[in-house]
């Protein structure tokens, strides 16, 4: 999953969260803070409950592979 975080939440809020899917037995990948504010984890389904009610989290989405694909045509 990815955890996308409100601008006003706090780099705490943040990393309480982390450390409680962690505690719960989840694996954080990444950590986002450059473009949003956010981590990506891996995450029980327990665990995933009680992080969507929480105010200072924006949204939580699946975390997915996406690709492009080219188009055809002519390109007009």
């Amino acid at each position: 999953f990815i955890v996308v975080y409100k601008d006003s939440a706090t780099n705490d809020q943040i990393q309480k969260h982390i450390s409680q899917v962690e505690k719960d037995g989840g694996e954080i990948g990444h950590r986002y803070d450059a473009v949003f504010k956010g981590f990506s984890a891996k995450m029980k389904p327990e665990c995933l409950q009680s992080l969507q009610g929480d105010d200072a989290i924006d949204y939580i989405e699946p975390d997915q592979v996406m690709s492009i694909q080219p188009t055809s045509g002519t390109g007009q």
